[in-house]
């Protein structure tokens, strides 16, 4: 019974030790400040042109590919595909409605 009584001793301390343990590593962790990931290399990309008057109403952006969607000033809608690599227009796609 003695032996049975010095084992439940032994491991409610070493429960004890690994729950303080694992709260001393999680704090040190939340508070270790991280500068946030930095490009390797900066980003510089000629501006993409959009036609005077128009509004970008939507983006999306894939692995690859950024489209905007264009609102252009008659009332007419087109997509703009981006390369993201290089930044440059790949294409426009103008978008009617079926008649």
């Amino acid at each position: 019974m003695a032996a049975l009584k010095t084992l439940v001793v032994v491991m409610g301390i070493m429960l004890v030790v690994g729950f303080v343990a694992l709260i001393v590593v999680i704090a040190g962790r939340v508070s270790h400040k991280t500068g946030g990931l930095v490009p390797a290399q900066p980003y510089t990309a000629a501006p993409v042109d959009i036609p005077a008057g128009a509004r970008i109403e939507a983006m999306s952006a894939g692995p690859d590919r950024l489209v905007l969607d264009l609102l252009l000033p008659d009332g007419s809608r087109e997509l703009a595909v981006i390369d993201l690599v290089t930044g440059h227009r790949l294409g426009t796609i103008p978008l009617r409605t079926a008649q």
